[in-house]
């Protein structure tokens, strides 16, 4: 089981507050954060995933009861969002497998196998920049589950997609969900926001 408690979160920019005083917990689901552009929602996701230190209180994630260190939450997550690219000059099978190697996890994806759940197989050997907006989802998608996380941060995962692509979205929450995994998922589409078992709304400050 995974617990993730948020207390009085608030994260600024100079003299900008992008959200405050922030208090909630979740167990193992698909929690969704919700709001308009520029309510705050990948940075909140920034500072959940450990990316970004939010300005005050603090947020703590805990696998069947026991905290988890910055560094083994690394080992545990898994993100996929805009701001967040894979390597141009490699393929999409390099970058797999080098964040395999970084990651140095013993439970790993089937590459083949991942990229044909995804629909990436006919892209596999070409470039990351050589790839459209819709192929490089799909790639950094196989990039965030390629070394089995226990939890997935998902920033507009649909964005580019087709339906066949948002049809793979769905899926993947669903087994998250089934195998107790955890997954935050930011979104304002309603179709997305659909797939969560529980959504947060931040309001514009």
């Amino acid at each position: 089981m995974i617990n993730l408690n948020v207390t009085t979160l608030s994260k600024r920019f100079g003299s900008n507050l992008v959200f405050s005083d922030l208090t909630f917990s979740a167990e193992s689901s698909v929690l969704g954060i919700s709001g308009s552009n520029g309510s705050g929602k990948s940075t909140l996701l920034r500072c959940l995933s450990g990316l970004m230190k939010p300005s005050s209180g603090k947020k703590e994630w805990f696998v069947d009861g026991k905290p988890l260190e910055a560094a083994t939450l690394k080992q545990l997550m898994g993100f996929a969002a805009p701001y967040i690219q894979l390597y141009e000059e490699l393929t999409v099978l390099e970058n797999l497998q080098f964040i395999v190697d970084i990651k140095k996890s013993s439970a790993t994806e089937n590459s083949a196998k991942l990229l044909e759940k995804l629909g990436a197989t006919e892209f596999a050997t070409s470039h990351f920049g050589e790839l459209s907006t819709g192929q490089q989802q799909r790639a950094k998608l196989a990039a965030a589950l390629i070394h089995k996380p226990q939890i997935l941060i998902l920033d507009e995962p649909g964005s580019n997609l087709d339906e066949k692509g948002r049809t793979v979205v769905e899926q993947i929450t669903e087994r998250f969900r089934n195998e107790h995994g955890f997954v935050l998922l930011a979104s304002n589409q309603t179709h997305e926001l659909d797939l969560c078992d529980r959504v947060i709304h931040l309001q514009n400050l």
